[in-house]
């Protein structure tokens, strides 16, 4: 009925912490490299903006995939109170209910997804950066 929330709530959160983390964030790290016939390549790493961004454009796009999903079956309504199930107080029981606990595991479901996408960030700059013949100074 109105899981969609809780996500929308994490992302619109996270949406402030990154630009907050963004506006503090000095360049991306860089590191020239010298790929073994005569080219030298510059790779960046991963900001910490970049990676909450990639958060943020999850949780958003589950939650506005949920939230049309919500009103293709009338549960969200173009009238006040907006949800179906706020207009009758039974309802809403059920509604906060179905909020606290579908809606919290899809969001943290979500964040745990990033989590793992962290991991295989980091293992692949590490790959690469080992991999290298010889940074460039």
């Amino acid at each position: 009925m109105a899981c969609f929330l809780v996500p929308a709530a994490e992302a619109a959160v996270m949406t402030i912490v990154t630009k907050v983390v963004a506006s503090k964030e000095k360049e991306p790290q860089t590191v020239q490299i010298d790929n073994g016939n005569g080219e030298i390549e510059t790779v960046r790493k991963f900001t910490l903006a970049r990676k909450l961004r990639w958060l943020t454009n999850l949780l958003w796009g589950g939650a506005i995939l949920l939230m049309f999903e919500h009103v293709w079956h009338g549960e969200v309504v173009p009238w006040f109170p907006f949800l179906s199930a706020a207009a009758d107080p039974a309802d809403a029981a059920e509604m906060l209910h179905e909020m606290a606990t579908a809606g919290v595991t899809m969001a943290v479901l979500v964040t745990a997804v990033w989590a793992c996408m962290l991991l295989g960030a980091h293992g692949i700059e590490k790959r690469a950066l080992r991999s290298v013949k010889a940074p460039v100074k």
